[in-house]
């Protein structure tokens, strides 16, 4: 399959759903024709900052539908796929395929994480790899999982004709360098999964974010990575730290509720969390303002 190169910031966009549970299928699409408005490089649908976990596989597939129908001509879709099983994984990929997505995200499987070696995520990948139709990329995000693949089975993996790239969750500049050296010159797109690390990651030659910022603040997200490839670093330095305490509260410290909280807050649709997720609370509502307001964000 062809590679696709990826350069830019793309969102793990937030799934919106209604008070009595349900998705907000109507907030859904009115956030991706917002997002058209940005130079964004493309959109993850069903990643974790999506509430994929709790959704099930009719939503997922009706999520997916929805984000190619309504991206604009010229950006990606990634379609988060990644199950406990192979066979689960396999399944949902081609099903992502059939309705057009570009390339699938694919979870390290964490639930018998004791089992997860190197040896059983290089067999996972390659053969979920040999067995779809669109390229994958690997999905790092230890602070869910709690598995953390290595920088020698990327090494491994990246030569794969199928596997595309990763995206690296772990917010360690340190693993990112290392993940660096590992893949070297192989054709493979390494993104960061997390804003916090986005102007290091600029500086080690990191040209892709995957960043759950980039639902409420895509301007900035993006900002940084014109600024910087501009070699106005200052300026790209001084807007990462200005939206830093943003990021740390709606990956953090509140996270998904504070994020979509943001998002409201931002001219975008945030809509319900799903339960047992709970609503932020009145004093945090409160607090996370005034971390937005100093932010001044546009």
């Amino acid at each position: 399959m062809a590679f696709i190169d990826i350069k830019g910031v793309i969102p793990p966009m937030i799934t919106p759903f209604e008070e009595n549970d349900g998705v907000d299928y109507d907030r859904f699409t009115g956030n991706i024709e917002k997002w058209n408005g940005y130079d964004l490089a493309g959109y993850l649908v069903l990643g974790s900052n999506s509430e994929t976990v709790y959704l099930t596989e009719e939503e997922k597939l009706k999520l997916i539908e929805l984000t190619v129908k309504h991206k604009k001509a010229g950006k990606i879709v990634v379609a988060g796929t990644g199950m406990e099983s192979t066979s689960a994984t396999i399944d949902l990929t081609n099903k992502a395929a059939e309705l057009g997505a570009d390339c699938a995200l694919i979870v390290t499987p964490f639930y018998y994480g004791g089992k997860m070696n190197d040896e059983a995520l290089i067999k996972f990948y390659t053969d979920v790899a040999d067995n779809v139709r669109i390229p994958i990329m690997i999905y790092n995000v230890t602070k869910f999982t709690h598995i953390n693949i290595s920088p020698s089975a990327v090494d491994v993996l990246c030569r794969h004709r199928n596997i595309i790239g990763m995206k690296d969750s772990s917010g360690n500049v340190t693993q990112l360098t290392d993940l660096k050296r590992a893949v070297g010159d192989a054709e493979f797109n390494l993104m960061v999964g997390t804003a916090s690390i986005w102007y290091p990651a600029l500086t080690l030659g990191v040209k892709a974010a995957v960043m759950a910022l980039a639902n409420c603040c895509p301007d900035e997200c993006i900002e940084i990575q014109k600024e910087f490839e501009s070699d106005n670093t200052e300026n790209a330095r001084e807007l990462y730290e200005r939206i830093f305490p943003v990021n740390s509260a709606v990956t953090g410290k509140y996270g998904i509720a504070g994020l979509k909280y943001a998002c409201d807050s931002l001219g975008f649709e945030g809509g319900y969390v799903r339960k047992p997720l709970l609503q932020l609370k009145e004093n945090e509502r409160i607090e996370l303002t005034e971390i937005l307001k100093n932010a001044e964000l546009k």
